[in-house]
């Protein structure tokens, strides 16, 4: 019985371990400029890692302690976050199968469309009062104006790798014909009609293509990358 008791200490006291990682996700999540405009993943993320540190917290006093009923807590607890544990991974799984990138003609950035990701991700930013209030708040982040600061020549930017946030929100789709000046600044269009997105498409730096459909896709496309690494 005190071997037993022993083991879940022990086994207690790694996943106390293991559940700092899945917290520091969490918090990595609410610091990214799209995540905390967003602000779908990152608190479940944050809650479940707080309840595995304290329901392992219980174990491990149960099990060095030998105290029956926190060793019952454990048990019960650790059982269903397993099972909570799961269910979100394969629901993350699930809601972002969906959304590759589509190449551009003589472009190394990939370009996204917001009709490839699951119905789940476009509900969270279709509606006009989510999408408003995201907006204002990539409004206010640098994701755009570093791209000023980085790259100054057309070419250098065409064969960037930027991120699909910047792609999607901080310049016109490549089909419409639009000419570089900058990274977010582009005159001429000369095929306007090709995409909705090519009449929305503003100079100006509070307005960019923050409206477009492409710049909805981008930030899906960058929640799912950053889930895909931390989740």
């Amino acid at each position: 019985m005190a071997l037993s008791n022993n083991v879940i200490a022990a086994i207690s006291f790694a996943a106390m371990l293991l559940s700092i990682p899945i917290i520091g996700a969490g918090i990595w999540l609410a610091k990214e400029p799209d995540n905390s405009c967003v602000k779908i993943l990152q608190w479940p993320v944050i809650i479940l890692g707080m309840l595995i540190l304290k329901v392992a917290l219980a174990g491990f006093v149960g099990g060095f302690w030998r105290i029956p009923w926190l060793l019952m807590i454990y048990l019960i607890g650790m059982l269903i976050l397993i099972i909570l544990l799961a269910c979100l991974t394969i629901f993350i799984y699930m809601v972002t199968v969906r959304g590759s990138g589509h190449l551009a003609p003589s472009r190394a950035y990939l370009e996204y469309r917001l009709d490839d990701f699951s119905v789940w991700l476009r509900r969270r930013v279709q509606s006009s009062y989510k999408w408003d209030r995201i907006r204002s708040c990539l409004r206010s982040s640098n994701t755009c104006a570093e791209l000023n600061q980085s790259y100054h020549m057309a070419q250098d930017f065409f064969n960037a790798h930027i991120s699909p946030l910047q792609s999607g929100c901080c310049k016109p789709p490549t089909e419409c014909g639009y000419t570089f000046v900058n990274p977010t600044n582009w005159i001429g269009p000369i095929n306007i009609a090709a995409d909705m997105d090519c009449l929305k498409w503003n100079n100006d730096p509070n307005q960019l293509c923050y409206s477009c459909d492409s710049c909805k896709a981008g930030l899906l496309a960058n929640l799912k990358r950053e889930w895909s690494v931390k989740i």
